[in-house]
């Protein structure tokens, strides 16, 4: 079964690594100007192996609720996605190292499917995240570019920010 873990774990674990210090303060950014409603952040991920990139999500993520989901493999995806139903985040942000949900797994295409059909939009930090069905992207992975899945913002009830680029 997934753990649930808090905000105040999360921030604790930042201040212990700043390796990918930044790699999510613009995903945040703009999902704190397009989106200024959706303080609700979640994430599925392993949380001991993504330990490093949960310290920057939360590092960036300061003023917002995260709601980390902990599973060990894909077996327990499906009963995460019952979780986040029952807690009904407001985005969900893709990891995109973690090797059971990060961007391109399959995992990762069950997730964004689910949540959208939920009206909850999911954002990734690269353009993979986005082609698979991300409603936005903006990170390391993306060159600094915002990019965003216009079919699936509207699927998640969500506007797509002017300046983005729509794939």
């Amino acid at each position: 079964m997934p753990k649930i873990r808090s905000l105040t774990l999360m921030v604790a674990l930042a201040a212990a690594s700043v390796l990918h210090a930044g790699d999510y303060d613009a995903l945040i950014g703009v999902i704190k100007k397009d989106w200024p409603g959706r303080t609700n952040l979640a994430v599925v991920c392993d949380a001991n192996a993504s330990r490093t990139a949960l310290n920057a999500l939360a590092s960036a993520a300061t003023g917002m609720h995260l709601l980390v989901v902990d599973v060990k493999g894909p077996m327990d995806v499906g009963k995460a996605v019952n979780t986040l139903s029952q807690h009904h985040p407001s985005v969900v942000i893709l990891l995109a190292g973690d090797h059971v949900a990060g961007d391109g797994s399959a995992a990762a295409g069950f997730l964004i499917q689910r949540m959208a059909a939920e009206k909850i939009p999911t954002a990734a930090t690269t353009q993979e995240g986005v082609r698979q069905g991300a409603a936005l992207g903006i990170g390391p992975g993306t060159g600094g570019k915002l990019l965003a899945n216009a079919r699936v913002a509207a699927v998640a009830g969500v506007s797509v920010p002017p300046d983005a680029t729509k794939i």
